[in-house]
């Protein structure tokens, strides 16, 4: 079956699942602070750390227990492009993006309030694409942005195009988890290929796979909203999948350059 690639956490510390943080509560709005994530969600199969450094566009969202539950890509100062599938019953209130975090344990980076969300009008559920939203902030993040891909980028979306995908999410199928930033690269597959794999649930001008034929290396539950990068443009949103690194079924990416019309009237 497949599945969207989120809400897979659990909660620590003081910031227990069902119970809200007295601090999280009394912050303002528009507040940028430095409280530590407590909530960890499974990283990336088959990848391997790599520094906020080397990715700063990329940062995740944490609900209003703490729980850390998608990615994001840093596409403004104050905004923040992610999966539509993660916003699911959520609203600014019930929001913070993190920035500038490696490890979630860490006090590093920023937390920002969510003023604003937008989810693709065209978004029902992962298989039918338009899975993409975009958050506004309430405040700026210093981390420099990345571009979303448009019509002039779609010669990376060629077959066996190299492309790196970001996130905190599962290093195998409901395997164990990690408090630090992941990376894994992974080429692009053709649509024929993908269309294999999700028979009825692939639409080609809308999503865009990528993965190993052995499998072994994906995105996987936790991962939903963050990055997949090319030729320095965000040219995916991770969406869903069959498991995760499972052989012959890679992972499905919203194409960003299908939507970029949509995204960029967000981003001014």
């Amino acid at each position: 079956m497949a599945r969207a690639r989120c809400r897979i956490f659990s909660a620590l510390g003081v910031l227990a699942a069902g119970v809200l943080s007295s601090a999280l509560l009394a912050a303002p709005v528009g507040a940028v602070d430095q409280d530590p994530v407590s909530a960890k969600a499974p990283p990336i199969v088959g990848g391997q750390p790599t520094g906020i450094a080397d990715s700063p566009f990329v940062a995740f969202l944490v609900d209003a227990q703490g729980n850390q539950f998608c990615g994001g890509t840093i596409a403004r100062a104050n905004k923040v492009i992610t999966a539509a599938h993660c916003m699911t019953g959520e609203t600014p209130s019930t929001l913070r993006v993190v920035s500038g975090r490696e490890d979630k344990n860490s006090q590093a980076g920023t937390t920002v309030d969510v003023a604003d969300i937008w989810v693709h009008p065209e978004f029902t559920e992962p298989g039918s694409g338009a899975d993409v939203a975009v958050l506004t902030l309430a405040g700026e993040v210093p981390e420099p942005p990345l571009e979303p891909a448009g019509p002039q980028d779609r010669g990376l979306y060629q077959p066996g195009t190299q492309a790196q995908v970001y996130g905190w999410g599962a290093t195998e199928e409901g395997g164990s988890q990690s408090d630090v930033l992941r990376r894994a690269d992974v080429p692009l597959v053709s649509d024929e290929e993908c269309g294999r794999a999700y028979s009825g649930s692939f639409t080609a001008d809308a999503m865009v796979c990528a993965g190993v034929p052995q499998g072994g290396v994906d995105s996987c539950q936790g991962d939903s909203g963050g990055p997949l990068v090319a030729g320095d443009r965000l040219i995916g949103i991770v969406s869903f999948g069959n498991g995760c690194a499972r052989p012959g079924e890679p992972g499905v990416y919203t194409e960003v350059a299908r939507y970029h019309q949509d995204i960029q009237a967000q981003l001014t």
